[in-house]
């Protein structure tokens, strides 16, 4: 289950261009205190991951997901096919709060030829201890998009 006994589950996945940020990223968050779940990062098509990782996020086995590639562009597009999964590539502290306070994303993207491990592990940081608001000015926009994925789903 995605929240047991209070500690949040994360999933985690990349490819082989970013198995030195997944390392840090990893252990970064289990020093938080997170349960991690790795989901490898052997395959060099970039998109299994994602996938993989998307799926057990929209199913509600993790609370959230990260995801590591090149640039983060490429899990990002993947991830976003999984009807439930809602990812976003993150490069600032701002977005990285935005992604989930304003946009409910349950997971974020990063890029590990572009991001330090250093800026990561504050991304990380702030999209953990962000929260979707219900109510607020975002959520029509957020209904809307989840709206539309149900609509098109089984098409």
């Amino acid at each position: 289950m995605a929240e047991e006994r209070g500690t949040k589950t994360v999933a985690i996945g990349a490819d082989p261009n970013a198995l030195e940020l997944k390392a840090t990223i990893r252990q970064y968050l289990e020093s938080l205190g997170y349960a991690v779940k790795d989901f490898g990062s052997d395959d060099p098509i970039y998109a299994n991951v994602a996938i993989a990782v998307a799926e057990a996020v929209s199913r509600g086995e993790y609370h959230t997901g990260i995801l590591m590639c090149g640039t983060g562009i490429g899990v990002s597009i993947a991830a976003n096919k999984v009807p439930g999964a809602y990812a976003a590539l993150v490069s600032d502290a701002y977005s990285a709060e935005r992604a989930r306070r304003s946009n409910n994303a349950n997971i974020i993207a990063l890029g590990a030829q572009v991001t330090g491990p250093e800026l990561a592990k504050s991304l990380v940081k702030v999209f953990m201890e962000s929260e979707y608001v219900p109510g607020g000015r975002s959520e029509p926009k957020v209904r809307r998009i989840v709206e539309y994925a149900r609509e098109h789903e089984k098409r």
